[in-house]
């Protein structure tokens, strides 16, 4: 019984509505925090433009991340119990149509902040990804139990990133970021019904 009480959420169930206004609460603070940055911080966008290998390297990027997390989710506990926290509040109210609001608004609303805004102005090096990436793990702290959750979204962070200086261009990171949550989400959503 105590077991059960450790694995409760500190922060209380949300209803959908409330998850679904949280989300586009989140990416529009995201989005202010980045536009202010880009216009106060005097910095360039990094590079996004329209490019079919791109986007088809973003959708296989997304489709191995989630691989990836589903093998760290049947061979790690930690991490397990760690996601199944963090997804109880997100994902349970949500309805299986929501996850493509899940897709899209972290998606785009992160990859603008973390990859489009902070890569380029800590100086798109290798320390501008680990900061970046060290920022977005941190973002997915929900609890003081949620490491495991943090250093894998961490780890992303650091694939996201690399994939974006790697291509040259956003939307590589973007597709792969909205892929990762529809495929996630959708996976883990329908093995709790």
């Amino acid at each position: 019984m105590a077991e059960q009480q450790n694995q409760e959420p500190e922060i209380p169930y949300l209803t959908r509505t409330q998850v679904l206004v949280a989300m586009g609460v989140t990416a529009i603070i995201l989005w202010i925090v980045a536009k202010l940055w880009l216009h106060w911080g005097n910095i360039i966008l990094f590079k996004w433009f329209w490019d079919e290998k791109h986007l088809l390297l973003g959708i296989a990027l997304g489709v191995s991340i989630t691989l990836l997390s589903a093998l760290a989710y049947r061979f790690s506990v930690p991490y397990r119990k760690s996601a199944d926290y963090y997804l109880e509040i997100v994902l349970k109210p949500l309805a299986i149509p929501d996850l493509i609001w899940l897709g899209l608004l972290p998606g785009l609303s992160e990859e603008l902040l973390f990859r489009g805004v902070m890569l380029p102005a800590l100086g798109a090096d290798h320390l501008a990804v680990i900061v970046s990436s060290l920022c977005f793990g941190v973002l997915h702290l929900s609890g003081p139990q949620q490491w495991p959750y943090v250093i894998w979204a961490t780890i992303i962070g650091v694939i996201l990133g690399y994939s974006a200086l790697l291509s040259g261009n956003l939307l590589l990171a973007i597709v792969a970021h909205i892929v990762t949550n529809l495929f996630s989400s959708y996976l883990w959503k329908t093995q709790k019904l």
